[in-house]
């Protein structure tokens, strides 16, 4: 049987509906990072990004297969730290936690002054007016209730979705010879240095990247805690990702270098625009700027979302001031939102001020962050999974496969993600400043057992070998 936190505890609401989760988890793995990021993959890896984001999409199918198996058995807000607290302390609980809520405000902020960038293009007014703008706009959506931040991500992943089958259909008729003007095969696969110009290293190194832009995936099972189906919401996210990853990210990325040359310089800067006005399609530019933009929103939206409600986790178990944890009347944890947005406004000023040293840091710090936690998911379900077979079996209703092989086998391949990135210069910086986020957070422990609170009392609690 499992033991969940009931809603009405924490002051939260369950306003999230099954389309609402639905949405979220498909939107949650499409972001700009497919749009844009694809062709620092492509150019890293070449035609052989197909097998970068294939195997960064089982990596993150397993990641997330080991997160619905805890999700089900202990259903919790701020699942990814508490089961960290559960599985190995505390300091876990602590160290994850705001790791996680310091990645996405530096997201939150990098996607606002993306979004300011695509926006100068068509309104004529400083960048960072229209930074300002898109922030206190997604504020507002996630101040006013769970349900407008939902109903606005299930439109903002709608539009996304529309546009990748559209540029699959057309893409699909062109390769196929069914297009106007068109000239079929895959020779562009194999024609430029082969399929994997730049080896096993190349693939490897273009893993991490895209695990980041799979980044999202997680959050509806942050989300679970507000929705009234949290088991069943995130065992059909589970069980979805695989055929998202497969038809959104592959499918796309074997056009666009099927399509072209993967060395084309224009596929390099953005793949899907070149590869749209290679098929003649006209406007190619201003539908995907339009879509890029939804994308940034999207993210912006989840992104204010995640971090208030880790903010509010980490508040709740004794490591973030008290004052945070409280919730408005529509069950808005509103203070843990606006220091969120306040937050990430230093990322925005940094872009500005200086965007070549902090801001550059800034990103960068964030890299890797969510391999780290996709690290610390696998650990903890380890622990778990040992701890819920000998105390809770009947609570095992949805599990990880080939336990405990495959979660090794995961954490394995993250740490050869790490040795890959440290062979190539342009990813050290990456791997160094995210790893120095990791210590200068962990270094923060001490403060909080020193001068913080006792956690209150509740379900959660560390499960005991």
């Amino acid at each position: 049987m499992s033991h969940p936190i009931s809603t009405e505890q924490q002051g939260l609401r369950t306003g999230l509906r099954r389309r609402h989760m639905t949405m979220l988890a498909i939107g949650g793995a499409i972001g700009a990072g497919l749009f844009v990021g694809s062709g620092s993959v492509i150019g890293t890896a070449g035609p052989a990004a197909i097998l970068s984001y294939a195997a960064a999409g089982l990596l993150v199918l397993c990641v997330m297969r080991a997160l619905g198996e805890m999700v089900v058995a202990r259903p919790v807000a701020g699942s990814l730290a508490e089961y960290a607290r559960m599985a190995m302390g505390p300091f876990a609980g602590f160290t994850i936690g705001w790791l996680y809520w310091y990645l996405y405000v530096i997201l939150v902020g990098a996607e606002a002054v993306a979004g300011a960038a695509i926006l100068s293009s068509w309104i004529d007014l400083p960048q960072w007016v229209l930074s300002a703008a898109l922030l206190t706009l997604m504020t507002a959506v996630n101040l006013v209730s769970v349900k407008s931040f939902g109903e606005f991500e299930f439109w903002f992943a709608s539009i996304k979705v529309v546009a990748i089958v559209l540029f699959l259909v057309i893409g699909a008729t062109w390769v196929l010879g069914l297009w106007p003007d068109a000239q079929s095969g895959f020779g562009n696969l194999t024609a430029f240095g082969g399929f994997a110009p730049h080896g096993i290293t190349g693939i490897f190194s273009a893993i991490v990247v895209v695990m980041f832009a799979f980044g999202g995936t997680e959050i509806v099972t942050v989300a679970a805690a507000e929705s009234r189906e949290p088991g069943q919401a995130v065992a059909r996210a589970t069980n979805n990702v695989l055929w998202r990853v497969g038809l959104f990210y592959v499918a796309s990325i074997f056009l666009v270098v099927t399509i072209l040359p993967w060395n084309d310089v224009h596929v390099l800067q953005s793949p899907f625009v070149s590869a749209l006005d290679r098929m003649g399609v006209p406007a190619a530019g201003t539908i995907m700027q339009v879509v890029i933009l939804t994308a940034v929103l999207s993210v912006l939206n989840s992104a204010i979302y995640v971090s208030s409600r880790m903010l509010y986790v980490l508040t709740r178990d004794g490591d973030a001031p008290s004052a945070l944890v409280r919730v408005n009347k529509r069950g808005v944890p509103a203070r843990a939102v606006l220091l969120g947005t306040v937050a990430a406004w230093g990322a925005v000023i940094a872009s500005y001020i200086s965007p070549d040293q902090v801001f550059t840091f800034l990103v960068n710090s964030i890299g890797v962050v969510l391999a780290f936690v996709y690290v610390a998911i696998m650990l903890s379900q380890l622990r778990l999974r040992a701890c819920l077979r000998r105390e809770d079996p009947s609570a095992l209703t949805y599990r990880m496969w080939g336990y405990p092989y495959i979660s090794w086998a995961v954490i394995v391949a993250i740490f050869a993600v790490f040795v890959a990135m440290a062979t190539k210069a342009d990813q050290r910086n990456q791997l160094l400043a995210s790893t120095v986020s990791l210590l200068v957070v962990a270094a923060l422990y001490p403060l909080r057992k020193r001068f913080g609170k006792k956690p209150p009392v509740h379900e959660v609690e560390v499960l005991r070998p």
